[in-house]
């Protein structure tokens, strides 16, 4: 037996098609302002990109054209022939690898132990973590020079690597991922015999690869991109690092002139490897924070 169904009378009937207009007028709306400021940030990439192949003439009188005219990578020779860049690359590359290596594992130690071990004094020491990360670090620069002058080791690979091998950011990322996993999972490993570094080395580190792949890609970047810390530490300019030596360029060592395409040109090379890591660990880093929300 069939039953018929009817609208009620003064209501209206529920629009269904009518909305797709409207909803794909809103996507291409959202989709336009998108790329607009997306197109704003690139743009002095592209302007970088444009200068660096430029004649020191064009890019004087036409410094926010993006074409060269004419196209001229002489001053990609000028940087290595001219300037002491391949050893600002070198040291860069050396504290860089470094500093990585050690902020990932002093670090990892350092959160599991504020999540998991009971010891005094270890909300205190907790509470000294969040408060080096609120102060500027520009505050500590003076300190920071009296120290490592203290200690003999001013103005050496010492002293640009070792105050950079752990940082309160790090500390603190690792000790909330840590918190996260189950305890019942360290709990099993100890039954099976397992110390507290092994549970952590073999059962608990594995675990936290979204906070590695973070810390990695944070710790590489920081390290790559650090000035600050090479004023205070280095006079030497066989002991420069990249951010150093483009200061160096900047400030206008080399004489004459605006020499534009030369410091873009090295400004673009010093950009490279950190683009480099941050596209090959892009996936990972976003599986990774997916996984972690996951499990939150």
């Amino acid at each position: 037996m069939a039953v018929a169904t009817h609208t009620p009378r003064g209501r209206p009937a529920p629009p269904g098609p009518r909305r797709q207009p409207r909803g794909l007028v809103n996507t291409f709306v959202g989709y336009a302002i998108l790329i607009f400021f997306g197109l704003v940030f690139l743009y002095p990439f592209v302007i970088q990109l444009g200068n660096s192949f430029k004649s020191e003439p064009d890019a004087a009188a036409n410094p926010l054209s993006p074409v060269p005219n004419p196209f001229d990578a002489t001053s990609f020779e000028k940087i290595f022939d001219g300037t002491n860049f391949p050893v600002w690359l070198g040291n860069s590359l050396l504290v860089t690898v470094l500093v990585t290596a050690g902020r990932v594992f002093l670090d990892s130690l350092a959160g599991y132990a504020l999540a998991r071990l009971r010891f005094p004094g270890r909300g205190a020491l907790f509470g000294a973590v969040i408060a080096v990360m609120a102060v500027p670090g520009v505050v500590l620069l003076i300190p920071k020079f009296l120290v490592l002058n203290q200690l003999g080791i001013y103005n050496s690979y010492t002293a640009l690597i070792v105050p950079l091998l752990a940082d309160a950011a790090g500390v603190f990322i690792m000790k909330q991922f840590f918190e996260s996993i189950p305890l019942s999972v360290e709990e099993a490993a100890r039954i099976d015999g397992a110390g507290i570094f092994r549970t952590f080395w073999s059962v608990v580190l594995p675990m936290a690869k979204p906070a590695l792949i973070t810390l990695t890609i944070l710790a590489f970047q920081g390290s790559w991109n650090e000035f600050p810390h090479t004023l205070v530490a280095v006079q030497d300019p066989s002991l420069f690092t990249l951010p150093r030596g483009l200061a160096d360029l900047v400030s206008g060592s080399l004489g004459k002139g605006n020499q534009y395409p030369l410091k873009l040109g090295a400004a673009l090379l010093a950009t490279i490897p950190v683009a480099v890591i941050f596209v090959v660990f892009q996936r990972y880093f976003v599986r990774g924070a997916n996984e972690g929300s996951d499990k939150g």
